[in-house]
């Protein structure tokens, strides 16, 4: 026999149940309730309202069991996590609920209001992550004794974090993984590649004509020899224009003797480019996460942020490519604030002391990286013209506390 969440999914449930069911007065189990609730609070227009105003006054210890309980379905969750519908007796079984993703608890932490905040200061699970404690760090509702409190945890993190780095990197495993940070492209798990088109496709399938296009344009990217210019790669990526190349090249080929055995890194570059501009979206994000350092340079900066974003899901990548990625100002903010979302890049320094002095950075980000910086950058930044007031601002605020504080 079918769930009632499954005819009213499929519209077999008549009009005088789904009334019913927008007062929460069904006789089923109350988890399937909620369930249903939240069904027609988000995915009906009729029965939207009353659905909602249901659940904002639904049992307490049922809502609680649910929001405790890892099995209770993603939608459910994602509806009580959402600050809209967040009941704040419910925060603290949300906040410990493994399934409950962190990137809700990011976004959360950055805007919950001084009574969650409250709460979220005391939990396990934000304490034990430095991302989410690093949103939390930017909270406007932080009191000086919270705000202290985060620091000191943020701190504790990060000097843990340096401890197991330094001891993988004492054997000799580690050291040669560190000495070659560039993988073969079979070693990228086409698992992890799938799964990232699985979660972007909605995204992948809007932006699907649009072509490789640099931000800043393509005069900060130095071509090959001669020219390298894309349109000419756009040109060869047509199938009779690809066939008469790949032809004229065999024929050359056969003629030319061999001078070189390598190419410059302007003509790797513009190899790169050609080979770029010749892929589809979803081209360029398979090529994001399997393809080279030099790829993954041009990459980074496609106006198209879902291809942009795939480079920081590249396990190939280095955290020297990511330091540089850091400064760019020809980067998407969304890469920029991608970057932080990262725990093993963020808890480099260089990295991010680089997107804090970055003009590019969205304010709210280095706002909250702004209290991890030494005193010596703290007071480069107050004098950095290219950043926003209210950065130098902050900036200058906090040079002037580490100054005051001694040990700071």
């Amino acid at each position: 026999m079918p769930r009632m969440i499954d005819l009213i999914r499929s519209s077999t449930a008549n009009s005088s149940v789904m009334q019913t069911a927008a007062r929460g007065a069904l006789s089923i189990p109350p988890q399937e309730m909620i369930e249903i609730l939240v069904y027609l609070a988000t995915q009906t227009k009729i029965f939207a309202e009353r659905a909602r105003l249901t659940l904002a006054g639904w049992d307490e210890a049922t809502s609680r069991a649910a929001a405790a309980d890892p099995s209770t379905p993603k939608e459910v969750l994602a509806y009580m996590i959402t600050p809209g519908n967040l009941r704040p007796t419910l925060l603290p079984s949300l906040l410990e609920n493994p399934a409950v993703p962190e990137k809700s608890l990011v976004e959360l932490a950055a805007s919950a209001s001084r009574y969650m905040v409250e709460t979220l200061v005391k939990s396990p699970r934000i304490n034990q992550s430095k991302t989410i404690l690093t949103a939390l760090s930017s909270n406007p509702h932080l009191n000086p004794g919270q705000t202290s409190a985060v620091a000191e945890k943020l701190s504790s993190l990060a000097s843990a974090t340096i401890s197991e780095a330094e001891s993988k990197l004492a054997s000799p495993e580690a050291t040669t993984k560190a000495d070659s940070p560039e993988t073969a492209s079979d070693d990228v798990p086409e698992e992890a590649i799938a799964a990232y088109l699985s979660e972007h496709a909605a995204e992948i399938s809007a932006e699907a004509d649009k072509p490789f296009h640099p931000i800043g344009g393509m005069d900060e990217l130095p071509s090959s020899s001669p020219a390298v210019h894309l349109e000419e790669a756009h040109a060869e990526a047509k199938p009779e224009a690809a066939s008469s190349t790949a032809h004229g090249a065999a024929t050359a080929a056969r003629k030319a003797p061999a001078k070189k055995v390598y190419l410059t890194v302007e003509e790797q570059r513009g190899s790169a480019l050609q080979k770029i501009a010749q892929l589809d979206i979803k081209g360029r994000i398979q090529l994001a996460m399997k393809g080279t350092k030099e790829e993954r340079s041009i990459l980074i900066r496609d106006g198209t942020k879902i291809v942009a974003l795939a480079v920081l899901e590249s396990p190939k990548i280095t955290d020297g490519e990511v330091e540089k990625f850091a400064s760019q100002k020809n980067v998407l903010e969304a890469v920029l604030r991608g970057i932080t979302m990262k725990r093993r890049f963020i808890r480099q320094y260089a990295i991010l002391r680089n997107l804090t002095f970055n003009p590019r950075t969205p304010i709210d980000v280095s706002l909250g990286l702004i209290k991890h910086l030494l005193t010596a950058d703290l007071r480069n930044l107050t004098g950095n013209k290219e950043v926003s007031d209210t950065v130098r601002k902050l900036a200058m605020r906090m040079f002037r506390q580490k100054l005051e504080s001694p040990g700071k």
